[in-house]
């Protein structure tokens, strides 16, 4: 795979992956011509590797056309090879080509695409894309208007670190809205995209959870149990945790029955702790055929970090039950799963990875992700992974073998 390289504000890639030697050595030599301000050399490089279908040239291609490195300025030039990357699935292409749709540089402006491409970059990940895409959604431009949504999208941006996402979460935040509060709230507790600062998200899940938004009120409850934030003060804890497992937080129920048995302040057989929690609700509706009603519950908890959510999330969207099928989005959730150890959703990513489904086919990577899950405990990971390695070289084993090893070792973030 080639990575970017932010050069003089242009984002160019780098080719590490499986292209033959001399179009990898092609693609370098153009790097380094652009990298000297020799942009004659880099687009006699590139131009070639692009027609054969190179979606790293066709992208920088494009690059230079939008900003006229080298060659005439051409948005129209720009939006072909921003599209022919896009199609290939390069996220930043695709974000990219949404810009140009977004903005009617080169090409007849359309909200509509515009939204389908940032959605596709946002699904795997690029924060840019996420922002913009909760932007439309925000607003209701190209999409329907759904602030839930919007936040949701600009969560995972801010998280990322993006520092506009930060602001205009916290921006809404300001004006009242409880489910970005909520969320600013664990971006703080978890030190995301922020500072770790309990006493900001103590302040944040307080003004969320005073408005009745339950994922904040069982937040709430565990700092005042463990005394982060604010004194500990089991009162305190007891009476969040109970509004919100009134309203069916599952998580909320069991640190009440927890609490219950240690006698600390709750009847053990009360009424809230046998209620049915947000992801009980999402399986339940999941398992009638309800599928938008699953999506409602797990979404907001997948966006908060639970991995079960992330998983379910990436199912659907891989299978379209309930949602178009997106299978970049598939492959975003299942990412933001495995990262968390979640062996079937490793088991799912390396899948994604073999078939080239929703992201670049890349047999390495499959390997990794499917050896990995193999000693996560998915039972069809040893199969799957023999099966892909059946079309790589020894030295490409040997090279997902040390990358399965590295990414154990960082307890599987950014592999």
């Amino acid at each position: 795979m080639k990575n970017l390289i932010a050069i003089l504000c242009l984002t160019i890639a780098v080719l590490l992956g499986s292209a033959g030697v001399s179009e990898s050595a092609d693609f370098q030599k153009g790097l380094t011509a652009y990298e000297s301000g020799d942009y004659a050399a880099a687009l006699h490089e590139w131009t070639p590797l692009a027609v054969k279908g190179d979606a790293d040239s066709q992208f920088n291609l494009g690059l230079m056309y939008k900003h006229g490195r080298g060659i005439r300025t051409s948005l129209s030039t720009a939006v072909k090879w921003f599209k022919l990357s896009a199609e290939q699935g390069h996220a930043d292409a695709q974000y990219n080509l949404g810009f140009m749709y977004r903005n009617g540089r080169g090409i007849s402006q359309d909200d509509k695409i515009a939204a389908k491409w940032y959605t596709l970059a946002a699904g795997q990940g690029n924060a840019d894309a996420q922002f913009k895409l909760a932007e439309m959604y925000y607003f209701g431009r190209g999409v329907p208007k759904d602030v839930e949504i919007a936040v949701n999208w600009g969560t995972l941006a801010a998280k990322q670190g993006l520092a506009d996402a930060l602001e205009a979460i916290t921006k809404i935040s300001k004006q009242g809205n409880a489910l970005a509060q909520d969320s600013l709230g664990s971006m703080y507790a978890k030190g995301r995209g922020v500072p770790k600062d309990d006493k900001a998200a103590v302040k944040w899940w307080t003004l969320s959870a005073e408005q009745g938004n339950a994922s904040a009120q069982d937040n709430l409850g565990s700092m005042y149990a463990k005394g982060q934030g604010v004194p500990k003060d089991d009162k305190a804890a007891v009476k969040w945790w109970t509004l919100s497992a009134e309203q069916g937080n599952a998580s909320a129920q069991d640190n009440l029955n927890l609490i219950g048995k240690k006698g600390q302040g709750v009847p053990q057989n009360d009424k809230a702790a046998v209620s049915l929690g947000d992801f009980q609700k999402g399986l339940t509706a999941y398992e009638s055929g309800d599928y938008a009603a699953a999506l409602h519950e797990w979404t907001p908890l997948a966006v908060k970090g639970d991995a079960d959510s992330q998983f379910n999330l990436g199912l659907m969207y891989k299978h379209g039950r309930g949602v178009r099928t997106n299978l970049s989005t598939a492959v975003m959730w299942f990412r933001l799963s495995a990262e968390q150890g979640h062996a079937d959703a490793q088991y799912n990513l390396g899948f994604m990875y073999r078939n080239g489904q929703g992201i670049l086919q890349d047999y390495v990577r499959a390997h990794m992700w499917l050896n990995i899950a193999a000693t996560t405990g998915n039972k069809h990971a040893v199969k799957n992974r023999d099966i892909v390695a059946e079309q790589m070289t020894p030295a490409d084993i040997s090279a997902a073998q040390k990358l399965a090893r590295e990414c154990v070792a960082k307890n599987y973030n950014k592999c």
